[in-house]
């Protein structure tokens, strides 16, 4: 497993453009880290089955057993906003930071809707930002918070998950788009699953007040690492792959990448075991709404770069305040397959691919790890280097190990 933070990058080939192979994806770690929360809220004991091998659920895991007084939620966006809420409502009083980066990302909406409901929290540095000192919990508070639904909507789940804690429940009015609504609806699923009962009606989300129940619950394969695997059957000479644990029917909005690559060049054939991908012609002008699935639109770039197909995006707004500034990371990385991604409306970015003229291409990653796995898959039109490989472990360690099962060459430099 590719894990030393000495390795500046590692360099990918295929000797043969062919891929053959079964590959066990990771579990969702979306589904993983909710059901870590709502199993800690329910105070009693469930089976959590599959949870999740990434750096985030297993950080997560840690956390929530730790009695320490200071909480690192490292670089792990969903940690650091699930953590708030919960240690808000149960009252613990905690130092919850982050990694310099984690500490320039807004939190000051899922704050501000807590201290509506009663908890007293403190900005330690800049307001609004983490670090964060957790004062405890009057449970005093509103019951009915407006709060808006176009930046982030972990803040959402984050409060969805505490609703049934509060005295009097939660009714929460979403103001605006609402961005990623798969994921919110994943949230309220798991809650279902776990005994709680909400209504989501329009935009106005209604969680009484009760107990969770004690579950058995086994994370689903995360369809966001199967994204790159699409995005390699596509651009193969040939391929004939099989990726496991994954369902027709799932809670994760990254499901939505069958219906995409299907006109990117891949269709999906749903058996007992997962999904077998298959090759066919791609479309040569895409428009897609990213919405409800913006972790998949960086694999979508540039995979679209590497096939030169033209793709017209909106529903990025959340990409600015991710790991990186996604956006301007892509926009960036693009230029050296002489392609360009511009925003040409407000909201509506369009990528331009071009002719690749490099026999090597060079990708840097920013610190985050869907950089690196949405530009690794180019590797079966040219090498390309990747620089910090590592970052991979927050979501999909075992990622440069499974592209060496179906072939890849690569090399590690130190």
């Amino acid at each position: 497993m590719i894990s030393s933070k000495n390795l500046t990058s590692v360099t990918l080939t295929h000797p043969t453009g062919s891929l053959n192979g079964s590959i066990k994806l990771p579990a969702s770690k979306s589904e993983a880290n909710r059901a870590l929360i709502i199993a800690a809220l329910s105070g009693q004991e469930s089976e959590l089955h599959n949870l999740s091998e990434a750096n985030d659920t297993q950080l997560l895991q840690r956390l929530l057993k730790s009695d320490a007084e200071t909480i690192d939620a490292e670089d792990a966006g969903t940690v650091m906003r699930f953590l708030t809420a919960y240690y808000a409502v149960t009252g613990q009083q905690k130092i919850l930071t982050g990694t310099e980066r984690m500490c320039q990302r807004p939190i000051k909406v899922l704050v501000e809707a807590l201290k509506e409901l009663g908890a007293s929290i403190e900005y330690l540095g800049e307001e609004g930002y983490p670090p964060l000192k957790m004062n405890g919990f009057s449970g005093n508070g509103k019951r009915n918070l407006k709060v808006r639904s176009d930046i982030s909507s972990q803040y959402i789940s984050a409060l969805l998950m505490v609703g049934p804690l509060l005295p009097d429940g939660l009714e929460l009015e979403l103001e605006g788009k609402i961005g990623s609504r798969p994921y919110i609806e994943m949230t309220l699923s798991l809650m279902q699953h776990f005994g709680v009962s909400a209504t989501f009606e329009k935009n106005t989300i209604t969680v009484p007040h009760q107990q969770y129940k004690a579950s058995t619950f086994h994370v689903e394969s995360d369809w966001s690492a199967a994204s790159y695997w699409y995005s390699l059957v596509a651009l193969a000479r040939e391929a004939d792959i099989t990726l496991l644990g994954l369902r027709e029917k799932s809670f994760q909005g990254d499901r939505a990448i069958v219906d995409i690559m299907d006109r990117l060049g891949v269709y999906t054939s749903f058996v007992e075991e997962g999904v077998k991908l298959f090759k066919k012609n791609p479309e040569r002008h895409v428009v897609y709404d990213f919405s409800n699935c913006p972790d998949l639109a960086q694999t979508i770039v540039a995979l679209c770069a590497g096939l030169g197909v033209t793709v017209e995006m909106t529903g990025l707004e959340s990409l600015r305040i991710k790991e990186t500034d996604r956006i301007q990371a892509l926009q960036i990385e693009v230029l050296s397959m002489n392609s360009s991604l511009q925003e040409i409306t407000p909201g509506v970015f369009r990528l331009e691919p071009g002719i690749i003229t490099k026999d090597e291409l060079s990708f840097r990653t920013y610190q985050d790890h869907r950089m690196a796995m949405a530009f690794a898959p180019l590797a079966l039109l040219e090498p390309v280097q990747v620089q910090e490989p590592s970052v991979v472990r927050k979501s999909y360690p075992r990622f440069w190990e499974d592209l060496e099962k179906v072939g890849f060459t690569i090399e590690h430099e130190q």
